[in-house]
Order: structure tokens, then sequence, then C-alpha cells
């Protein structure tokens, strides 16, 4: 596919500004290459301009086809060539030239560029480049052009990009819109466009390798709208994603016998070393199937592989969410496809194992979080009003502490919720969502719930099983990942 084709194009070029040699110095004369190409991008209107924007535009759709599998859209793509051409760029040095952000160096090694200096900072010498905003040949660096879109996120640039719809899904759900310089004259989607920019607080979801260009974006930004304050501008950064040895051999990856030793194999893009989002869902998925066919040999085929896939994404996500975002992560297959331990299948087992109690009790269920027809408890909740005594001596008797820490475990969602926002931390409710599954599991296990002789305390069961079940589903589907019918 032509997004494949681009990685493999990508380690190619990486080998020519290095003449050939991975592990060379990169020609200067070849880099000349580079700056002209990069101007002639900027400057747009020309071949080079169009033939970045054909290979640009052709792999941001295939990005999103691979997303949809996840079940990840898009509000917006902001193009950064549209911060050059509608004169973001023009307003934000504007400012930052007359607020004294920047001045021009007239020698040493920065000559001829555009610096923002400072008195005190975390960088060392090797992050001198990036408190240039613009170099000494004109062209404007990635933290001046992320300094003028945070502005514009924020709403303090008094300008605007035009908009135009660039996908709009099947079901109409939902429409991802792109930048454009040109005014609106297409049709508009069946989805209204919402309102884009004018934020109070801006996230940037960066990986940790650009912190230092982010504290000078969010400096930048800082003194420049003082009434926001630093706080205004948020570096969410996250470490990388690498993968163990055996995960690397799974996917026919070639490893020295000192790569096998290593915790983890760093991905590479120049070296041509790394995995491609599509292949690891394709064998996440195919490695779910088999299980599926083992355990439900008799199912259709579309629900195997549907069955499949939710079990395939709900393990990819959870294993990516479970560990904090300053962890190294090492993916491995086995692992986050365990339906043991703190995995993503644990979790969905637990919520299918709750609604498998429902099914034979002949109450109707369906994907999402809303899973119970609420009339088909009617018989419960009259027993359980008009026996409040016996319901009493129920949650006091020598079951009461287990299901009273049950209840009160499902009943911290919100605030579950809420750590994680604070924080902005989704491991926090990965956390919790495998602690709900795993106390729900042992409740399913000490109990009869269908089985149950005593009439009032089987209500009581049931009524758990059931705000349990939703707060899980609830929960996991607060982190993308979706509860089968079967597993």
């Amino acid at each position: 596919s032509f997004d494949y084709y681009c990685w493999d194009l990508y380690t190619r070029v990486g080998l020519f500004y290095r003449d050939g040699n991975l592990e060379g110095e990169q020609n200067p004369d070849k880099l000349k290459l580079r700056i002209e190409i990069l101007h002639a991008i900027e400057e747009g209107n020309n071949p080079t301009a169009e033939l970045a924007d054909y290979v640009a535009t052709r792999n941001v759709e295939q990005i999103l086809d691979t997303m949809e599998r996840l079940g990840i859209r898009y509000d917006l793509l902001a193009r950064e060539s549209e911060i050059l051409h509608l004169h973001f760029w023009e307003r934000a040095f504007q400012l930052m030239k007359e607020r004294g952000l920047i001045h021009f160096e007239s020698e040493g090694r920065n000559r001829g560029c555009w610096v923002m200096p400072f008195e005190s900072h975390t960088g060392t010498d090797e992050h001198e480049s990036d408190k240039i905003i613009v170099r000494s040949n004109g062209t404007v660096t990635y933290t001046g052009k992320d300094i003028a879109y945070q502005l514009w996120k924020l709403g303090q640039l008094g300008l605007d990009f035009n908009y135009k719809p660039f996908r709009t899904y099947a079901d109409n759900s939902h429409a991802t819109w792109v930048t454009t310089t040109e005014p609106q004259t297409e049709e508009l989607p069946e989805v209204p466009r919402p309102n884009f920019g004018g934020g109070a607080i801006v996230y940037n979801v960066i990986d940790s390798r650009q912190s230092y260009p982010q504290e000078i974006v969010k400096r930048g930004v800082a003194a420049i709208v003082p009434e926001f304050g630093e706080n205004a501008s948020v570096h969410l950064s996250y470490e990388m994603v690498a993968l163990s040895p055996t995960a690397c051999e799974e996917l026919g990856i070639e490893l020295s016998e000192e790569d096998r030793k290593r915790p983890y194999i760093e991905m590479s893009g120049r070296k041509g070393l790394g995995v491609k989002a599509d292949d690891l869902i394709d064998r996440l998925e195919a490695d779910a199937l088999a299980e599926v066919k083992t355990r439900h040999p008799d199912l259709a085929e579309d629900e195997q592989l549907e069955t499949a896939h939710a079990i395939a994404v709900g393990a990819l996500r959870y294993f990516l969410l479970k560990f904090t975002r300053n962890s190294i992560i090492a993916f491995d297959f086995k692992e986050a496809l365990s339906f043991e331990g703190e995995t993503g299948p644990y979790c969905q087992y637990a919520a299918v194992r709750a609604n498998s109690i429902f099914r034979k009790l002949g109450v109707s269920t369906a994907s999402g979080s809303e899973r119970v027809a609420q009339d088909a408890y009617a018989e419960t909740a009259k027993l359980m009003l008009n026996r409040k005594q016996d319901v009493a001596a129920v949650l006091d008797g020598e079951t009461g502490g287990e299901i009273w820490s049950l209840l009160i475990l499902a009943a911290r969602l919100e605030e579950a919720n809420a750590q994680a926002a604070t924080s902005a931390e989704p491991a926090f409710l990965a956390k919790y969502t495998f602690n709900l599954a795993r106390a729900f599991n042992l409740f399913y296990h000490r109990h009869r719930i269908i089985g149950e002789e005593n009439a009032v305390k089987r209500a009581v069961l049931i009524t758990v099983a059931n705000y349990t079940r939703r707060q899980l589903t609830t929960s996991l589907a607060t982190l993308g990942i979706e509860v089968p019918e079967r597993m």
C-alpha cells in the first residue's frame, strides 16, 4: 500500500543523506536539497508543494482507515502549511517582536537566526537549536509554527482557518474536517461543523523527547498572552512504545543474539525497524480468532471475526493504557492477549460473564454501556422494596461485607474518571477497571447468583451483579473497549 511504500522510502532517503551508511554523518551537500524542498513546500503553488500535498493526503487517508479499525475518529486535521499561508505565523511573529520575546542574532553559532533566549532552562547545549524560531535561511522552525498554532487554539490570533470536509463516515454520525486556505464552497456534510479554536487550555499530546521544545512553546505562549499564563499550554508527554524481543520475532524482525537479551527493542523509522499499526492489529486479530474458534467452533464466521476484532482492539488499547505515560512500554502479544492478569481480555471477559447471567435470566442485553432492559427487574425491585428488613439482614449477614465492598468499588467509577482526568493519567482508570473486573470475578465464583434458593438474597445478588456490570461496561467504554457477546 502507499503508506507502506512511504515507510520503506523514508528509510532509503535516510541512507541517501548518509551516503549509504546508516550510522554515518549526513552529507552537507545533500542536506541542501532538503532545505530547497522545504522552502518550496512553504512557498506553495508549485509542483513540489503539490506533490507534498498529495503524499501527505494519501498517508492521512490511510492513517484514518487504520484508526477506524481501533474505533478512533478525528474532528479536525490542521495542516501545517496553512499556518504560513493564512498568515498565522506572520501575526505571531509580529506579536513576539512587539513583546521583545525574540531577537536577531548577528554573530555566534546562531548568526542570522531569530532566537527566543531564556536565562534559565532545563535544556542543554544539544537543545540550543530548539530556541531558534526562524533559521538563517528564512524557514520557520517547528517551534515557531507551534507557538502560532497554539495562539490560534486559544483564540488569541484574531485569525481563523477555512475548513472543508475531509471525510464523512458512512453512518453520518461523524465528519472529519481539514483546514484549507480556500473559502468554503463544497456542499457541507450532514454533520454540522463544530467550532474549532478559542479554547481555555491546550493539551499537546507529544512524546517526551519533545519536552524541551514544548517548554519553549509554553513560555512563548505565556509571554504573548500573560492573562492565560503557563498553565494554558499543557504538554501531555508520553514515553515510546517498544517491542519485546519475542514480539519482534513473531513479526519477522531479525534480531542479533545481543538484541534477544534486551528487555525491549526500540523502533526507528530511519533504520526501518518497527511495526506498522495494521500489521500489529492483523496479528492480534489472527491470534484472537484462533482462540475464539477453539472456544466457539459452532459460532458463525462473521460473529467469530467480530468477536476476535473486539478482543484484539481491547487487548491493544488496554495494554497501552495500563502503563503511566512516562513508562516505556514493551509490547508483547502473549501478554496483551492473555485472559488472565491485568489485560483487556480479562476485563472484557468479566463483563461477558456478567452478561451471561442475565441471558440465562431471559433479560435482553445489547452492546454499549446501556445493557439491561429495566422492566425485566420489576419483580426483583418489588421483592426488595416489600422485604426491606430481609434485604438488610442479607447485607448485614455473613457475606454482607463482601457485597458492600463490591458495591462501593463499583460506585467509585466517577471518582476514578475524575482522578484520571485531573492527573491526565488514563492508567488510573485502566487500573480501576481491572480491579472492578477482578472483584466481580471473585463475587461470581463465591455466589450461586441464579441458583440461590433464598429469594431475597437472590434478588440482592442479581441487583449487585447488574449494577457492577453496568459500571464495568461504562468504564471499558470510556477506555474505548467494547464488550463482545461471547469470549
